[in-house]
């Protein structure tokens, strides 16, 4: 009969193994953590190895994703399709076992975790939107939506800022099938953390309004499984598990030190780690009793089966509601959304007028919300600024739709990343253009997984005024731009703005930027043919060129900019083309032949009109154009004056046209 030692030994053995062949990785949390895995994976956890996308499942995290030994030895053990030879090109090209688990590469990997702390916040998500959907499609006698929570973190995690804005806001909204197992073996990179972590962390969980249960020894099965059956007792608040374990636990020589931490253990250790844990099998080798004891792909099968037939007694008795559930489960938009936001659009260009772009999206909001149950939002406490609540949207707290993140702009995006993760939302977030940068690895995540996340920023320029240099954004613009995968829609005005947001609702592998004005914009003249133009990205706004000689390429507020300079060019302007390009990423996607009847190569005289660092446009205009931004910090002033000091007017436009001409 195995034994509970042999079936962690297994864990920590194939941990061992890879890290020593690929000459690379952590082998000392996966060895440290090998008992709580066990007890959680094989007492707790709800799964289906054999279908890992099963909607009623469990969600696992493992938030300090350098462990991911753990996970993909766990995943085989178990029965996902992670095979020994998988186990075996650990963090080779190409492998399932990267490095750090990846979504979408492996199966049983729910999301990308490495940067620390992020897995944490989107397991927050996750919860979260388990929550939700729970008090949106079940019924009495029919919980269809009834799955829990769970993420490891290390001490890396919670040393990292997000883990406290995450477990803060997660506290508040007492998320009761959240548990986090921490990792609790004072060891880092460095060395031991008492000499730079010594906080209570217990005392900060509490504080928090988590549910936490201090000091347990993580390699007594006992122990931890008395720990993760009262965590599932817990009914309005998320639990911390905190796991007194040994890093690289088993390695006589170097286990306990930070010298497992991030480099193999070497041939000579981990023969005496073998001899220690009693493991007298070769390499990558696990018995077959072992492996029978750790395989639960019929039970996982019997788990999904009796949901699949709770759903179906419940599709009988609701089936609007469990045709809808399907719909959103599966990412689908409904029925006539498309057909009506198109006409949405062509009533926006007829009814247009002066208005921030920021209201514009406001605007759309409003359009959407009640015709889209699955879109949630927030912002980071700045909704009235943001424009981000739609009218009746109420507040989350209040069983609305809004959520206010409170000032956690990181947090914010990374548990939206989880809602996305889990399914059957689709979340957008707002702040400010400029504080998207404490946001930055949350949105490259975003990018990274390819999730349908809509990140909404306002006060997009030097235009926004008074705040000054550290509210006004330069290069923040660039920074999205060159981030692959990620598309960033910088409207002009209405219309370019409810473009944006169609693009962003259909987009649904990967996130979408909407960069918006505090102040007001000039609406453009378009006919019919023009407005379904804006869709490609890129488009010639106004041409009346007998013989082309300058293309003016201008996005957002600076377009008309553009418009005017060439207006008042007066005969010098026949020749000059507006270029309005709200997205470049999407007008680069277009075929050939549109983008050079937009942008005709022969044409080299060209200027670039926006308000932020230049360099992204150097492509564009090429050695012959001229580029109109600004590539230094703002100023602190009214937003027309702060614009005019640093030559975003008519006049620079201007010289820069009549620069190419000459």
């Amino acid at each position: 009969m195995t034994t509970a030692k042999e079936r962690s030994n297994a864990i920590r053995a194939l941990a061992m193994d890879a890290v020593e062949q690929a000459n690379s990785g952590h082998p000392g949390a996966p060895m440290g953590l090998a008992d709580v895995a066990q007890v959680l994976w094989l007492e707790n956890l709800k799964y289906n190895p054999r279908n890992p996308k099963w909607f009623d499942r469990d969600r696992f995290v493992l938030s300090n994703g350098h462990a991911s030994m753990l996970l993909y030895a766990v995943l085989h053990l178990t029965g996902y399709d992670v095979s020994i030879n998988d186990i075996k090109r650990f963090r080779q090209l190409h492998s399932k076992t990267a490095g750090h688990p990846e979504y979408g590469e492996c199966p049983g990997v729910e999301t990308t975790t490495g940067p620390l702390g992020q897995g944490l916040a989107n397991a927050v998500g996750m919860a979260l939107a388990e929550a939700l959907l729970a008090k949106q499609f079940n019924q009495p006698g029919f919980e269809i939506v009834n799955h829990r929570t769970w993420v490891i973190v290390g001490d890396g995690c919670l040393m990292e800022g997000i883990s406290h804005e995450a477990a803060s806001l997660a506290g508040t909204l007492k998320l009761g099938k959240l548990t986090a197992i921490y990792d609790d073996n004072g060891i880092s990179i460095d060395g031991e953390t008492k000499y730079w972590f010594t906080e209570d962390v217990s005392a900060r969980f509490r504080a928090y309004g988590w549910e936490v249960i201090s000091d347990v020894d993580g390699h007594d099965i006992a122990a931890i499984r008395n720990a993760l059956q009262s965590a599932r007792q817990s009914s309005n608040q998320p639990t911390l598990i905190a796991c007194k374990t040994t890093i690289g636990y088993g390695a006589p020589t170097k286990g306990g030190t930070a010298s497992t931490h991030g480099s193999p253990l070497g041939a000579e250790e981990v023969d005496a780690a073998r001899k220690c844990l009693d493991w007298e099998w070769e390499p990558f080798e696990v018995p077959k009793e072992i492996r029978s004891s750790w395989d639960r792909q019929a039970a996982g099968k019997a788990n999904e089966l009796d949901w699949k037939t709770l759903f179906e007694e419940y599709a009988e008795k609701y089936a609007e509601l469990a045709e809808e559930f399907l719909r959103r489960m599966n990412g689908i938009l409904p029925r006539g959304l498309e057909s009506a936001f198109d006409e949405f659009i062509q009533e926006t260009q007829a009814n247009i007028q002066s208005l921030e772009t920021r209201k514009a999206s406001g605007a759309c909001l409003n359009f959407l919300g009640p015709r889209l149950e699955e879109l949630i939002g927030g912002s980071a406490d700045l909704t009235g600024s943001n424009n981000t609540q739609w009218d009746g949207a109420g507040w989350l707290w209040e069983d609305g739709r809004y959520l206010n993140f409170g000032v956690r702009e990181f947090g914010m995006t990374a548990i939206a990343n989880g809602m996305a993760l889990h399914g059957g939302f689709i979340p957008y977030t707002g702040t400010f253009l400029v504080f998207m940068e404490y946001a930055r690895n949350a949105v490259r995540l975003a990018a990274l997984m390819g999730l349908r996340q809509i990140l909404v920023y306002t006060h997009d320029s030097v235009g926004l005024g008074e705040d000054g240099p550290t509210h006004q954004p330069v290069e923040q613009l660039t920074n999205l731009r060159t981030t692959p995968n990620m598309s960033v829609w910088r409207p002009c005005d209405s219309v370019e703005t409810a473009v944006a947001w169609k693009h962003a609702l259909y987009r649904a592998h990967g996130p979408t930027a909407i960069v918006l004005t505090r102040q007001k914009t000039q609406p453009q003249a378009r006919s019919d043919k023009l407005v379904e133009l804006v869709a490609r990205g890129g488009y010639v706004l106004h041409s009346e060129c007998s013989s082309l000689e300058v293309v003016v390429i201008a996005t957002g507020s600076e377009v008309e900019l553009a418009v005017e300079a060439v207006a008042r060019l007066g005969e010098l302007a026949n020749g000059v083309r507006i270029v309005s390009m709200p997205s470049v990423d999407t007008f680069l996607e277009q075929d050939t032949e549109y983008r050079q009847s937009v942008l005709p190569p022969q044409v080299r005289q060209r200027v670039s009109v926006e308000a932020g660092h230049t360099d992204y446009w150097s492509k564009f205009v090429g050695l012959d154009g001229v580029t109109v931004g600004i590539n230094r910090f703002g100023v602190s002033a009214p937003g027309h004056v702060a614009m005019d000091a640093l030559g975003m007017n008519v006049e620079s436009v201007i010289d820069a046209i009549r620069s190419v001409m000459d």
